[in-house]
This record gives C-alpha cells, sequence and structure tokens, in this order.
C-alpha cells in the first residue's frame, strides 16, 4: 500500500487538474476564479474525513489503549488541519467576487475557523504535553468532541463536468491525505522505537557502570 499510494496521487491528481482547468466549463457569473471551488470543496470534506478518523482513532485509543490508534489520531489530525487550512485560504479567495470582501463572518466560516482552532489546539497539546498517558487521554478528548463543530456542507452541481472534477478533486485530495497519515505514522512509529533503543541503551551503561 505505502508504494502504490505515491503512483495513485500522481495520477489522480494530475486528472483533477486536466478536468478542472481544461474539461469543466466556466461559471458565467464568477469566472475562471470560480475553479478553485473544485480543490476548496475537495479539502473541506477531507479535514472533516480526516477528523473523524482522529474521532474514531481517539475512542478506540480510550478503548483498548492501542498505541497504533493514538498514532493514527494524531497523524489525521495533522493532516487535517493542513486541508482546513486550505479550506480557509481558499474559501475567501473563491468566494470574494460574491462577498465583494476576502472575508465575512459567515455562520459557516466561522465554525470552520473555530474547527481549525480545536484541533490546533490538539496538535499543541500533543507536541507541548509531552509522552505522559494523561495527557494522550486528553487529547483523545478533545479529538472526539471536536468533530460536534464540524458543519454540515451542502454542494449543488449541475453540469456532468462540474461534477466529475469536482469528485476527481476529492479523490485526489483523499489518496493524497492517506499517503501523509500513512507517513506520519511510520515517521511516530519510527520515533518510539529509536526512543525505546536509546532507553534500552542508557539501562545497560547504568548496569555495566
Amino acid at each position: 500500500m505505502r508504494r502504490s499510494l505515491p503512483p495513485l496521487v500522481c495520477a489522480s491528481v494530475l486528472a483533477a487538474l486536466w478536468l478542472v482547468f481544461m474539461v469543466v466549463p466556466t461559471e458565467r457569473e464568477m469566472g475562471i476564479v470560480q475553479r478553485i471551488f473544485y480543490f476548496h470543496v475537495a479539502s473541506a470534506w477531507v479535514a472533516f474525513l480526516g477528523f473523524f478518523l482522529v474521532a474514531g482513532a481517539s475512542a478506540v485509543y480510550l478503548w483498548n489503549g492501542a498505541r497504533a490508534a493514538d498514532r493514527l489520531a494524531e497523524a489525521a489530525a495533522e493532516v487535517g488541519v493542513l486541508f482546513c487550512t486550505l479550506v480557509l485560504v481558499t474559501g475567501p479567495i473563491w468566494a470574494r467576487p460574491v462577498w465583494g470582501v476576502w472575508w465575512t463572518w459567515d455562520p459557516r466560516l466561522t465554525m470552520t475557523v473555530i474547527l481549525w482552532a480545536i484541533y490546533a489546539g490538539y496538535l499543541m497539546l500533543r507536541a507541548f504535553g509531552g509522552e505522559d498517558e494523561a495527557v494522550r487521554r486528553y487529547a483523545a478528548v478533545l479529538g472526539i468532541v471536536g468533530v460536534l463543530d464540524i458543519p454540515l456542507i451542502m454542494v449543488s452541481v449541475v453540469d456532468p463536468w462540474m461534477r466529475a472534477g469536482l469528485a476527481v478533486s476529492a479523490l485526489a485530495l483523499v489518496l493524497l491525505a492517506a499517503w501523509l497519515i500513512a507517513l506520519r505514522m511510520r515517521t511516530a512509529r519510527l520515533g518510539e522505537e529509536v526512543a525505546a533503543l536509546r532507553r534500552e541503551a542508557l539501562a545497560r551503561g547504568g548496569e555495566a557502570a
């Protein structure tokens, strides 16, 4: 799976770019800037999927203490925050022709900012809380509660090529997120193994002394 994801990501991203910039029709009122919609909405779907994954993995960790589930939750939170940031960046660019301003405190946008802040706080807790199991459990609870803030996004697309562009863009970003999560989990596992070997070496050194 680790070897198959990179080529799948490349192929799907190229297909999405071809559909979005070469095939789908230009929206009549917003013009070419509307094409960012396909990445904006797809990024939101991936961010929400990542945060639901955080909640699910956190629930498993609280239930049986599985470290693999905890690593998955942390990796999914990092990737979810990345794509949520893309949502907050691309949203104003896409909607500015309609709003006339770069930002407005629309309820959906406000809830998205709150969602981003919750999981950014989750990552800060994990980064600065140390390796204490209590910190992992507090973070797991936050990861579960955070999904309650996810807004419902309704998308209505009429043109079939627009539907295809959105679907392929979403697939490309889902595959990219899966690849990033897999890489981050592998890095975390290797880091834990190195730390365990270091502790074992120090213990042996102390016994020899």
